[in-house]
């Protein structure tokens, strides 16, 4: 009689997700238990191996995404994906506060059938708690292309920036003060 051997979960996973620029959403989940690495890049478009200033201009398709690779048993997909939500604001369509176009979309682009099913059921939770409609869209990820270097760890490299003060440190304070409270969520994203 042979023992039936269940498979043991992968010692890490990755999760793509895009919620306006990617350095912002970079320094949310770098500060993340569990979280092992966080990649900058583009993703959801149709130009293979893009340059941020062809994303900039709207015509590659691409988003700015981060893509998160983490150990799942010390963070779930889904504990990711609450984070995000907090992270930004997926209402807004096409724009993450003064960041507009195409390139700042809210996006999530899923790894594996699982993912989507996880997607969809925390876009739905996720909607409780928003007046406006989510406008977030989950798709497949097809390609996913790493960003330049200087855009790698760009708040921690860079904390003194303008757009680093004026952007960043204030959503990761912001944070910091939501992840603190009881169960519950509010009615606003982390951007303003």
């Amino acid at each position: 009689m042979s023992q039936e051997k269940h498979p043991s979960p992968p010692a890490t996973e990755k999760a793509t997700l895009g919620g306006g620029c990617f350095w912002c959403l970079e320094a949310v989940f770098e500060r993340l238990d569990g979280v092992l690495a966080v990649t900058s890049g583009y993703a959801g478009g149709h130009t293979p191996h893009p340059t941020y200033k062809q994303v900039c201009t709207g015509e590659t398709g691409h988003a700015e995404v981060v893509q998160i690779e983490f150990d799942p048993r010390r963070i779930s997909y889904d504990q990711l994906l609450e984070v995000f939500w907090l992270a930004h604001d997926p209402t807004s369509l096409n724009r993450q506060g003064a960041d507009v176009g195409t390139q700042y979309r809210s996006i999530i682009l899923y790894h594996d059938e699982a993912q989507r099913k996880a997607a969809e059921r925390s876009k739905a939770e996720a909607q409780k708690h928003f007046s406006r409609p989510i406008v977030t869209k989950i798709v497949p990820l097809k390609a996913f292309y790493p960003a330049e270097n200087y855009h790698q760890d760009f708040f921690r490299n860079n904390p003194s920036q303008p757009y680093c003060q004026a952007v960043i440190a204030p959503k990761l304070k912001k944070l910091e003060h939501l992840w603190k409270q009881p169960a519950g969520k509010p009615d606003t994203a982390a951007t303003e």
